[in-house]
């Protein structure tokens, strides 16, 4: 299991930027979304993360968690990627996979042009995709953050 330690959030979103331009290549054997689950606890990274991987993908604008509205899109513009849509979710509110369910979670991991950043992944894990990869982060006192590639 590979551990990128930063320390700070202007490192976890350049590490971040980088794991974004790492997956836009091309993906054998995979007919859905891109979905990369964020695993940890409240202010372990996962927002910085999903801001920097965003940046990554070229997304201007503000980056802002989904916690409230659950789902927030954004155009990938186009540079020649595979992937045309990013998809922040964040499912720490949500009751159960029924509503995740019912804000059209299917269609969205059944495209491959979409990319599907999960927080909070474990509250839906029964309807991940088989292939997710997935990130844990882990708070290592004020300003460092621990981030493993667990598959």
């Amino acid at each position: 299991m590979k551990v990128f330690v930063s320390s700070s959030t202007r490192k976890t979103q350049h590490f971040a930027k980088q794991f974004a331009r790492d997956i836009l290549k091309p993906r054998e054997g995979t007919r859905g979304a891109l979905v990369v689950g964020l695993r940890g606890p409240l202010g372990s990274g996962k927002t910085t993360f999903a801001q920097g991987f965003a940046r990554g993908l070229g997304v201007t604008g503000k980056i802002l968690s989904p916690t409230f509205v659950i789902i927030k899109r954004y155009k990938i513009p186009d540079s020649g990627s595979l992937f045309h849509t990013l998809y922040h979710i964040d499912c720490y509110r949500i009751e159960g996979t029924h509503d995740i369910l019912e804000l059209g979670w299917k269609e969205l991991v059944s495209n491959p042009k979409h990319i599907v950043l999960v927080e909070w992944p474990e509250r839906i894990q029964n309807i991940l995709p088989k292939d997710a990869l997935l990130l844990e982060f882990e708070a290592k006192g004020e300003r460092a953050r621990a981030i493993s590639l667990v598959h």
